[in-house]
């Protein structure tokens, strides 16, 4: 029996995971530290606008590690649990086993009644078994060592978090005000810009106005380069999730032209090719939108943004900041809750993106490089 409860114990021993928990968390710990740094540098960056959108996106990333670290250190937390409840009875047979040979005499544990022969063979049947109860003891002090991590990652963690969302925070405020101090910004202006106020107050679709936009007339600086080149690598503009591509129906059974993402609030929206501003404003029920022109006759449009940055006409090189997506930020404690429920409310923002060769929509994913 006590062979059969050794072995039965160890083929349940779970398998390392491919990332544990905890170097998931120290990974997290150090963007967020590098983050810091970076931000008190960014203040003396030739470039302060690219430094400080740098800082942000590495706070971002930092952030999104940690939450996957407290999650799986959440998982796994409850995984144990529930498997020493289970093995609650098991359990305290191996214990009392334990305690009864660490109590007993050696020479009485192996004294059979059977005479010199029983002796024998009891001895041959402890000495074989000892092996498996040292194995099965090894596993448990790793599982119960494992649970006090998991436990003292997540109280751990509540430092590191504030601090973290307080940099992010700051970080973000302080690209804002970077970018409405810009003007080093090469621009292209619009031959004739009241059209672009009259087609913003008569347009009733965002297909109507991009074919607007695209037939009107733009002078200036040099336009960007040719986007053809990127094709099928460009990178997403805000760091998210894939809810939609181009033509999948959404719960209302609508079918749109362009990819919808699920973001963090406050997440950082950037422009993934050299472009041209054609546009930056509030559009029909789109909320503030950004029309870019990434160049060959293409428009990229970004709809759902709550804080735009820029001026219609800058030309941005690739990486510059456009603005920022709206909702609220969690604080520690929500963020917390978050993760140990699997983050379930963290990507409560979204953004629609579309892109269009003259009048007609074309199908973003053959263009963009994203998993899933």
């Amino acid at each position: 029996m006590i062979r059969a409860l050794a072995i039965t114990w160890l083929l349940a021993a779970p398998a390392l995971a491919q990332e544990a928990p905890d170097f998931i968390a120290k990974r997290a710990a150090g963007q967020l530290e590098a983050a810091q740094n970076a931000l008190l540098l960014a203040d003396r960056a030739t470039d302060r606008v690219q430094a400080l959108t740098k800082t942000v996106k590495a706070y971002e990333h930092g952030l999104v590690a940690l939450r996957e670290g407290l999650r799986r250190a959440a998982i796994r937390e409850t995984a144990l649990r529930r498997k020493f409840e289970a093995e609650r009875e098991r359990l305290a047979q191996l214990l009392g086993v334990l305690a009864s040979i660490e109590t007993s005499p050696g020479p009485l544990l192996l004294l059979h009644p059977s005479g010199p022969l029983g002796t024998a063979r009891s001895g041959m049947i402890v000495s074989d078994v000892t092996p498996a109860l040292q194995a099965e003891v090894a596993t448990l002090r790793a599982e119960l060592e494992e649970l006090a991590l998991m436990r003292a990652l997540q109280q751990s963690a509540a430092q590191t978090l504030q601090d973290g969302l307080a940099g992010a925070q700051q970080a973000r405020v302080t690209l804002s005000q970077a970018m409405s101090n810009r003007v080093d910004l090469p621009t292209r202006h619009l031959e004739d810009p009241q059209a672009l106020s009259n087609l913003v107050n008569s347009v009733d679709t965002l297909r109507g106005f991009a074919a607007g936009i695209a037939e009107m007339r733009i002078a200036g600086a040099e336009a960007p380069l040719h986007i053809g080149e990127a094709r099928g690598a460009l990178p997403l503009p805000v760091a998210g999730t894939v809810l939609r591509r181009a033509g999948e129906a959404d719960a209302a059974g609508i079918e749109r032209p362009g990819l919808i993402v699920a973001t963090e609030p406050r997440a950082l929206v950037t422009t993934p090719w050299s472009a041209t501003i054609r546009y930056r404003g509030p559009l029909l029920d789109y909320g503030n939108v950004m029309v870019l022109e990434p160049g060959d006759g293409y428009l990229l449009v970004l709809a759902g943004l709550e804080e735009v940055y820029g001026d219609t006409g800058d030309v941005l090189p690739a990486g510059s900041p456009v603005g920022l997506m709206g909702g609220n930020v969690p604080g520690a404690e929500l963020f917390l809750t978050q993760a140990a429920n699997g983050g379930g409310g963290a990507k409560s923002e979204t953004l629609y993106i579309e892109l269009r060769q003259g009048e007609e929509p074309v199908d973003p994913g053959i263009w963009f490089a994203f998993d899933g």
